[in-house]
C-alpha cells in the first residue's frame, strides 16, 4: 500500500506539473503521458468555453500558461465540473504571482469574472421572483431577484476585445446589470450610478418600502426628493419590475 500511495502521489505531481516533476518510475512513460495530455486538454477545453474573449485577447500560448499554472499551483475546493470556472477566477484573483511575470492585461481578472457571471446565471438553480402587483412598488418592501446581479468594475469589461485593450481604467467605474431572462438568455445592460445604488440599497435595507428607498437614495445623492425625482424613480422601479429584476417582498 505504501508503494501504491507513493506511485499515486508521484503520478498526480507529474500530471499537475510535468515540466518540473518526474513520472512514476514503475509506470510506462508513454501511457503516463496520455493521462498528462488528457488532464491538461480536458481542463483547458472545460474552461475555454467560459472565457472566449479572454482567450482571444491573450492568445492560445498565454492561455496554456494560465491553465498550466492553475493545475500546478491551485487546489480547487469543489469536485463539480460546473464550479471549476469559479475556482479558476479565484485562482487569478488570489495569486499575485500568477500575473507577476510576463505582460498580462491589467483587466484580466475583471474580464474573467465578467465572463464567468454569464455561465453562472445560465446554470443557476435559483427561481425567478413570483409575480407581484407593480401598483404596490412604492408601498411595500422590495427584493432583488437572485437571477439579477448588479456589478461594478474598474474596467469597461463589456467592450474589451483584441481590438480594444485600454492601458488605464476610465475615471468612472463600469456599472452593469446582468440578469437571466425567462428564456434563459443572459442580458447585460449598463446602469447609472443612481440605479446601481438603488439595487444595492434594496439588499442593504430590505424592510424599507419602495418610497422609502427612493427618499433615502435622494438624500444620499444630495438631491431634493422632488415630485420629478420620485416620478423618475418610480418609472425605474416599474421597468425593473417588468424585467424581473425586482419584486415585492
Amino acid at each position: 500500500m505504501d508503494n501504491l500511495e507513493q506511485q499515486q502521489r508521484a503520478l498526480t505531481r507529474y500530471l499537475r506539473d510535468p515540466e518540473n516533476q518526474m513520472p512514476p518510475t514503475d509506470m510506462n512513460a508513454a501511457r503516463v503521458n496520455v493521462y498528462r495530455d488528457l488532464v491538461f486538454n480536458n481542463v483547458s477545453q472545460l474552461l475555454g468555453g467560459t472565457f472566449p474573449v479572454l482567450i482571444r485577447i491573450i492568445g492560445q500560448e498565454r492561455w496554456r500558461t494560465l491553465i498550466r499554472g492553475f493545475l500546478r499551483d491551485y487546489r480547487a475546493q469543489t469536485p463539480k465540473f460546473g464550479e471549476i470556472a469559479e475556482e479558476f477566477v479565484g485562482y487569478l484573483a488570489s495569486e499575485p504571482a500568477v500575473l507577476s511575470t510576463g505582460e498580462w492585461p491589467a483587466f484580466l481578472v475583471e474580464l474573467a469574472h465578467y465572463e464567468w457571471v454569464e455561465m453562472v446565471l445560465q446554470q443557476s438553480d435559483a427561481d425567478p421572483l413570483p409575480a407581484s402587483d407593480p401598483a404596490l412598488l412604492l408601498e411595500r418592501p422590495l427584493q432583488v431577484s437572485a437571477l439579477a446581479w448588479p456589478l461594478a468594475y474598474a474596467w469597461p469589461v463589456q467592450i474589451l476585445s483584441p481590438e480594444y485593450q485600454p492601458s488605464t481604467p476610465p475615471a468612472q467605474a463600469t456599472l452593469l446589470l446582468v440578469r437571466r431572462a425567462a428564456d434563459f438568455s443572459v442580458k447585460f445592460s449598463e446602469l447609472s450610478p443612481l440605479a446601481w445604488r438603488l439595487l444595492q440599497r434594496v439588499g442593504e435595507f430590505p424592510l424599507l418600502s419602495g418610497r422609502e428607498q427612493l427618499e433615502g437614495l435622494a438624500m444620499e445623492a444630495g438631491l431634493p426628493g422632488t415630485a420629478s425625482f420620485m416620478d423618475s424613480g418610480l418609472a425605474l422601479l416599474q421597468q425593473m419590475h417588468e424585467d424581473g429584476v425586482i419584486g415585492i417582498n
